[in-house]
């Protein structure tokens, strides 16, 4: 079955794509899209505005660190209820049936062959597409480092959130330490060491397969809703992180390497 109709979007969006820093940003949870042959998969029109559908601010922030870092950046068109570019398919959280307290009723009774349909046609384009760039790089021994963008909720299940940002990783922790010290000597903010979140191995899929298993400097960055969600916030928090990255990657020669592993 095809699942995207011919005059439906990409599943991805592509910021600079010939950017000349080293730094390729990506955004797994940028759009709230839905295909249109999944209707509106049983969630009202409000609930698609929350953190559910999409990482709010997140694309704004994203296409603006790509400009002021002249950076290539790959963006997410469809929500995260259709399929969750940042979880491993087939696993519960690729597909959520639930998403904090609210019910996906067109999750509830999804076939495998409609599975295989939102993975070949919406996770598997974007996350091709960011292979394909660094690949590219690799062969043409340009440098790389990866940086994953997100944004959370500044609640979540009730429980307040106290951080501006967070910065995330799993094993490698080169980049995210240094950022983590230029965030947090900014006054007055509260930046998390992996939190809200953590990278984990068997449920996370972009800084794994696309940074580690590449051996690329990387970072996920998180930065909490309600400070992005205007465009005044998500160009603070642009120049902010532009000039942390700038700071420790100076040219970025030496925090990347071209890599012969395939991911």
């Amino acid at each position: 079955m095809r699942l995207l109709e011919p005059d439906e979007p990409p599943a991805f969006r592509i910021e600079r794509p010939r950017g000349r820093s080293p730094f390729v940003l990506t955004c797994d949870h940028a759009g709230a899209r839905v295909p249109r042959k999944l209707g509106s998969l049983g969630v009202s029109a409000e609930d698609m505005d929350r953190h559910i559908a999409l990482d709010i601010g997140a694309a704004g922030v994203t296409v603006k660190l790509a400009a002021a870092l002249d950076a290539c950046a790959i963006l997410q068109t469809y929500s995260r209820l259709v399929i969750d570019c940042n979880r491993r398919p087939g696993i519960p959280e690729s597909i959520v049936r639930l998403s904090e307290a609210t019910r996906i009723p067109g999750n509830e009774k999804v076939t495998v062959e409609e599975a295989v349909a939102r993975e070949r046609e919406i996770f598997r384009p974007y996350h091709d597409r960011i292979r394909s760039e660094l690949d590219a790089r690799s062969q043409q021994g340009r440098p790389a480092i990866l940086i994953s963008m997100h944004s959370f909720t500044p609640r979540f299940h009730g429980k307040p959130r106290p951080w501006h940002a967070g910065v995330l990783y799993n094993r490698d922790s080169r980049l995210a330490r240094e950022l983590l010290k230029r965030l947090r000597a900014e006054p007055g903010l509260n930046v998390g060491d992996n939190e809200p979140y953590s990278v984990g191995d068997t449920t996370d899929f972009t800084i794994p397969v696309h940074g580690e298993q590449r051996g690329l400097a990387h970072a996920g960055i998180e930065v909490r809703q309600d400070l992005v969600a205007a465009e005044p916030g998500q160009g603070e928090w642009a120049e902010r992180l532009a000039r942390a990255l700038v700071s420790i990657a100076g040219n970025g020669d030496s925090w990347c390497k071209s890599d012969s592993a395939t991911s």
